[in-house]
């Protein structure tokens, strides 16, 4: 079984831990004066953010855990203090005591440490890597995130999912459409109405869009991380071209409110003209990009992540299929129909992630073609029925999973499990054998999120 999450509710006297799986789901229910729950990390590695953040946030002790460092409460948060419990409801918080958070790190004769951010000198947002170094050579790397906590899943609750959705599609710019549709399918689940099919093909245009710009972004940056830089001016452009595109059906370049119930007609000569043209673009780059040996030198190989430990790491998106793991939420009818094939590479490094993208790319233009509606479409959702609704999203990221529980109407719990909070467990696996010149290029070939991995 793959695990897809580890997440709990507060039922008052009893704490509510759900695990997620592919195939199924195992609630347990503790005493919320002493709640405590077996580890399932020795199975399952990428469970330890999501225990780590139990934790955190509801006070829950992990028995058999070997990483009892905290997740998301950083050096100065408030000791005890649990802020998805029922009764928290501080709007601010005074600083605690600094308290040192101790890194991985590996001993030995020359062995240095090297500590990259949380600040960045380029447009990411703050996350910290720490390398234990020998030389050049990277023997292991520590990831730590959750510098931002925004308080999403505590801000939602009370909330009716209308009120809550210009949040919601605000929590990971880079997946704003796939947010959306997740929460599109829960609201459609709460209604008892199913998405009609006009505006699932709308919303599919919409998501493999968004896919396009993102992975021409990616496809830029890679071979620029590698010192091809004119491979970063041609795939800007086509990205860019992809958010004038998304600005002109939806009124935001990031597709911000861009899925509704109503659908405006369209006028799809031009549309259809530009995929065309999209198409040559991309079939002229894949012919440039794949004859430059020295690129390739530096792609093929490099920051490796084996199908065994894609698969231990249960890896979602480009990350897994790179490794030859066939995960993609777009494996359905629906989108079989309408021309979706997945697509994987065998070994797993940066060469083959960026092969992914690029086939990708151009599969999602003839999906595209396919899904354009030329009429307008409308109709009304508003009743919310109680009961835990989930939706599952294949975004640019990877697998995007949202629960939403419903009680009177309103939002009594919310969680969202980003591609990236998997992934981001698996980026160091993929380090040793590298130099540490190698880290960016190897980081920006998975493309995780930071926004989407803390909530």
């Amino acid at each position: 079984m793959r695990l897809i999450a580890r997440y709990a509710i507060d039922r008052g006297d009893a704490i509510e831990v759900v695990t997620r799986y592919d195939e199924t789901s195992e609630s347990v229910h503790l005493d919320a004066k002493a709640p405590a729950i077996s580890t399932i990390a020795t199975t399952h590695p990428a469970a330890i953010w999501f225990e780590r953040k139990l934790s955190d946030d509801f006070g829950i002790f992990i028995e058999g855990a070997f990483d009892r460092r905290p997740l998301v409460h950083h050096e100065r948060f408030p000791k005890n203090l649990h802020p998805m419990q029922k009764s928290f409801a501080q709007n601010t918080l005074d600083f605690a005591e600094f308290t040192p958070y101790k890194f991985e790190a590996v001993g030995g004769d020359g062995v240095f440490e090297v500590a990259v951010g949380p600040i960045h000198a380029g447009i990411i947002e703050p996350g910290h890597f720490h390398f234990s170094q020998a030389g050049e050579d990277m023997l292991h790397q520590e990831v730590r995130h959750f510098y931002k906590y925004r308080g999403i899943e505590k801000m939602v609750e009370g909330m009716k999912l209308a009120e809550a959705k210009p949040i919601i599609e605000r929590i990971s710019g880079n997946e704003s459409v796939a947010y959306q549709i997740a929460w599109r399918d829960i609201a459609a689940q709460a209604a008892g109405v199913e998405v009609p099919l006009p505006l699932r093909r709308y919303h599919a245009f919409l998501l493999e869009l968004e896919r396009f710009i993102h992975h021409w972004i990616d496809l830029g940056f890679i071979p620029n991380d590698a010192g091809f830089g004119a491979a970063l001016a041609y795939a800007s452009r086509l990205a860019e071209e992809g958010r004038r595109m998304m600005a002109s059906l939806s009124g935001h370049r990031f597709g911000f409110g861009a899925v509704t119930w109503r659908k405006q007609r369209i006028e799809t000569k031009p549309i259809l003209a530009w995929l065309e043209r999209m198409a040559k673009e991309a079939a002229w780059f894949e012919e440039w990009i794949m004859d430059i040996p020295s690129l390739w030198d530096r792609l093929d190989t490099t920051g490796r992540l084996r199908h065994e430990k894609a698969v231990k790491y249960d890896c979602v998106g480009v990350v897994a299929r790179a490794g030859g793991v066939p995960v993609d939420v777009r494996m359905t009818p629906f989108y079989i129909e309408h021309g979706y094939r997945m697509q994987t590479r065998a070994h797993g490094d940066v060469g083959a992630r960026f092969k992914v993208r690029l086939a990708e790319v151009k599969n999602s233009l003839e999906m595209m073609h396919r899904f354009l509606e030329r009429d307008a479409f409308s109709m009304e959702v508003s009743f919310a029925k109680e009961g835990r609704y989930e939706a599952f999203v294949e975004s640019s990221l990877g697998e995007l999973y949202m629960m939403v529980e419903i009680e009177d109407g309103a939002i009594d719990r919310f969680f969202a499990r980003d591609p990236s909070f998997i992934n981001w467990q698996a980026l160091h696996l993929m380090m040793p054998g590298n130099i540490i010149a190698d880290f960016p290029l190897i980081n920006k070939s998975c493309d995780l999120s930071y926004a989407g991995n803390d909530l």
